[in-house]
């Protein structure tokens, strides 16, 4: 039988709820003890350990590189302090994405060493409008019941994304929602009608949704033309994902869509294999990209996914003038409620300890998974 986790206790400036608090808190697997103290280290920021919805690669690999390339991305973003993280698939033939989450499912099973937990897959493609593929390579496909029944025999998704304009889309978003899996409503050419028809159905059955890359590969909003982000900001139930690196979003669309879903909005990475490696040529879904300046885009200069960490989006939206305790929400509150996962997202008693250490300038000083503390943070 496995050791069991030594007790750990740290102490400094907690995010709990609206508040940053001085205080101490003691876990093993969970948080065992919440102390409020009269004073603690300023430096020492300790938050709750991030979730990351939607991440692609980092460090070299690639999701649909299969089990060792899902290790390393996850070790990687389990430095920047990801705790949580689903590996996301991408449009390519079939028989490949079948293979990524046949690895997801290995990799679930034995876990990560020195990596976050993965309770499932983003299937991201290839669900999606061929006139929306954005940095997906063209290999969509139909979700009939044939393919959606493929998907749930492997019992990994998590999340998937769906565009609802296509034949078929509702009734597989029915059976995947079903079984749990939150559906994201990305790379479409859907009117608002869809869209907001689409909502209304999946909430009617007490199903899970969300943005993919909220304003990414799904045109834009106008007066008279609310278009499929007006329809997903008006809707009073779905979650969004927003890649704040700052080049997929601008600012001031992040705060419309905090306006418009308060304690609604997620923070993701989009993070593909070249996240972490500096300048140079990389690779998504066999197509090249070239990364220059801390940018990612394909040959024809359409931006490729993203180069980010989750540390580096909570500074993004502290920068942005995101109040500490919300944007910790942003990457850790929300993106639980948005997966069901009742059992983390904020230092509570009895929570899993998935914590992470900031110092004031927002760098990771230490992460622990379920109370196992993350060698090389912030490397």
């Amino acid at each position: 039988m496995p050791a069991p986790t030594p007790t750990t206790r740290l102490t400094g400036q907690l995010v709990l709820g609206d508040q940053l608090i001085p205080g101490r808190i003691d876990f093993t697997e969970t948080i065992t003890t919440v102390t409020p103290l009269p004073a603690a280290p300023a430096d020492a920021l300790i938050l709750p350990g991030f979730i990351d919805a939607h991440v692609h690669g980092g460090n070299g690999a690639d999701t649909m590189d299969g089990p060792d390339g899902i290790r390393t991305l996850a070790q990687f973003h389990a430095r920047h302090g990801t705790t949580t993280l689903l590996p996301t698939t991408i449009t390519n033939a079939w028989e490949n994405v079948l293979n990524a989450l046949h690895a997801v499912s290995d990799v679930m099973r034995g876990g990560v060493d020195g990596g976050p937990d993965i309770p499932g897959a983003h299937l991201e493609g290839p669900f999606i409008s061929p006139d929306r593929l954005g940095a997906q390579p063209p290999f969509t496909v139909l979700p009939t019941p044939e393919l959606i029944g493929q998907v749930l025999d492997i019992g990994v998704v998590r999340a998937v994304t769906i565009a609802p304009e296509l034949p078929g889309a509702l009734d597989a978003a029915l059976a995947l929602g079903g079984a749990g899996v939150r559906i994201g409503i990305g790379h479409t050419r859907a009117d608002a009608a869809t869209v907001t028809a689409f909502l209304i159905a999946l909430h009617a059955q007490g199903i899970r949704t969300c943005s993919t890359h909220l304003f990414n590969a799904m045109g834009g909003i106008e007066g008279r033309d609310p278009g499929v982000p007006g329809a997903l900001l008006a809707d009073p139930h779905a979650f969004h994902e927003v890649i704040l690196d700052l080049l997929h979003v601008h600012p001031t669309s992040f705060r419309l869509a905090r306006a418009a879903a308060p304690e609604r909005v997620t923070l993701v990475t989009d993070a593909m294999r070249a996240a972490g490696l500096g300048d140079g040529d990389s690779e998504l879904g066999g197509q090249r990209v070239i990364v220059r300046g801390g940018e990612a885009r394909l040959p024809g200069g359409s931006l490729a996914g993203s180069l980010l960490t989750m540390d580096m989006a909570l500074r993004n939206a502290v920068t942005s003038g995101v109040p500490l305790p919300e944007a910790s929400r942003l990457l850790s509150g929300v993106p639980a409620a948005s997966l069901n996962l009742t059992d983390r997202g904020s230092l509570k008693v009895g929570q899993r300890a998935d914590v992470v250490v900031l110092n004031a300038d927002f760098d990771v000083e230490s992460v622990y998974v379920g109370g196992r503390h993350i060698p090389g943070a912030g490397a």
